[in-house]
């Protein structure tokens, strides 16, 4: 398992959600991003994802 960290701002540049999770690989890690953005409505803020090693997996500006 590798740890991730989905991390949503406001538009003024505050963070809004920030927080780690584990999955299998960078597919998973998307999908769980994903699903986590929709049950928090945060679908259309500014988001990413990353896996430990800095890699960003998920991108919305």
């Amino acid at each position: 398992m590798k740890n991730y960290v989905l991390t949503v701002f406001s538009k003024a540049g505050e963070k809004l959600l920030d927080e780690s999770f584990t999955a299998k690989n960078d597919d998973e890690a998307k999908s769980i991003g994903e699903k986590r953005l929709e049950e928090e409505n945060y679908s259309e803020n500014t988001h990413r994802c990353v896996t430990d090693d800095a890699r960003l997996i998920l991108f919305h500006r």
